[in-house]
């Protein structure tokens, strides 16, 4: 029983940091400057590929790689659609 409780425990810590990156991505996307959306966009895929790559090769759940496809997606979408605040966007969600 307490392998069980210091892995969920674990998973919530893994929960909580993961939550705070993404607020780091989220803010710096939105700070991006209009002319750069295209280098990070391709700069993403490369290493999103990279990634993938890795995790094909890697002993994971299919949960996890489900994940990673979710966010990668979730996130390029972002990257393209992510208003700027020199555009009139919030720079607050």
């Amino acid at each position: 029983m307490k392998s069980l409780q210091e892995a969920t425990e674990k998973i919530c810590e893994l929960k909580g940091s993961l939550v705070a990156l993404d607020a780091l991505v989220t803010a710096l996307l939105k700070e991006i400057q209009p002319e750069l959306r295209d280098r990070v966009t391709r700069s993403f895929a490369g290493h999103a590929e990279v990634a993938r790559t890795v995790l094909l090769h890697a002993p994971i759940s299919e949960h996890t790689m489900l994940a990673f496809e979710r966010d990668v997606a979730r996130m390029a979408a972002f990257i393209d659609n992510a208003p700027h605040p020199a555009d009139g966007g919030s720079p607050l969600p």
